[in-house]
């Protein structure tokens, strides 16, 4: 198994943005979504193994989110935060967390990110945030 924690706020992917020159259409990562794929790559290049992983992959993403400063400070402190149990369920999506982190990791721990044929995705409030990633070979 491999366990890879991405530290700091967690970005989701954004869609992809478009420019026109002349007849032609350029498709591109908004800048926040590729300079967040350059990060997690940064901190997954100490996890490579000798040879790209290409079998099917168990994938687990816990997204541990700060709390949004419109939740009151009693709450904040409330035991749920610091036990990391109290969940998001507003925006973005957990799907889209787990698109740009499989991606990050495409040509750095597996081939394709289609290997990945079970995923779990989670997320949590924390004051710490941060990515806890674990890869399963399945089988293993």
């Amino acid at each position: 198994m491999i366990e890879i924690i991405i530290p700091g706020e967690v970005q989701a992917q954004e869609r992809p943005r478009f420019s026109r020159r002349g007849s032609f259409v350029q498709t591109y990562d908004p800048p926040k979504s590729k300079n967040y794929k350059k990060y997690v790559k940064e901190c997954a290049e100490k996890y490579r193994p000798k040879e790209l992983l290409d079998v099917a992959l168990e994938l687990s993403i816990d997204v541990y989110r700060t709390p949004p400063k419109n939740i009151s400070k009693a709450k904040k402190n409330r035991i749920e935060i610091e036990e990391e149990t109290l969940r998001p369920i507003t925006k973005p999506d957990v799907d889209n967390y787990a698109k740009g982190i499989k991606d990050a990791l495409t040509g750095v721990i597996w081939t394709d990110d289609s290997k990945v044929v079970d995923l779990r995705v989670s997320k949590f409030y924390s004051m710490n945030p941060r990515a806890e990633v674990k890869i399963k070979i399945l089988g293993e």
